[in-house]
């Protein structure tokens, strides 16, 4: 029995590489709904948007994507802070990694055409939380503008 228990431990002390990467990808996959939530009217554009962005980055099939989007709403309504999600990031993504995040995060915001108050302060506070430049954050902002319908 203690052998068990302490296999348990182990456990949740070393995650497996999979479980790790899933963290990672929901942790992402959170703020992008995050993003996308915080638009008064969430519209298919944003939604597409978020599922491409995830599927591109992360290299996930369609139904992967779809059910990471499903947990990452789950987890979008039941979290306080950004603060799990954009600490999981800053433990093991590299800056650039981060900067494309954020870059993400504009597409969604700039999907449907309109950058509403809200949409812009997550963006904010998320890119501060991950320690993203001001000179990367607008950048990146820049960027998907560029690239918006």
């Amino acid at each position: 029995m203690f052998k068990t228990l302490q296999d348990f431990f182990q456990n949740l002390a070393a995650p497996s590489p999979v479980d790790h990467e899933h963290a990672l990808r929901l942790a992402a996959a959170v703020l992008l709904v995050e993003v996308m939530r915080a638009d008064p009217s969430i519209g298919e554009a944003e939604r597409a948007t978020v599922r491409s962005a995830l599927g591109r980055h992360f290299s996930l099939q369609d139904a992967e994507v779809q059910q990471l989007v499903g947990l990452a709403e789950q987890e979008a309504k039941r979290a306080n802070d950004f603060f799990l999600f954009t600490s999981r990031l800053n433990d093991h993504c590299g800056q650039p990694d981060k900067i494309a995040l954020v870059e993400a995060m504009w597409q969604v915001a700039y999907a449907d055409g309109l950058l509403d108050a809200n949409e812009n302060h997550v963006i904010s506070k998320v890119a501060g939380l991950l320690h993203v430049t001001h000179g990367d954050y607008i950048a990146a902002k820049m960027r998907a503008k560029e690239r918006a319908p």
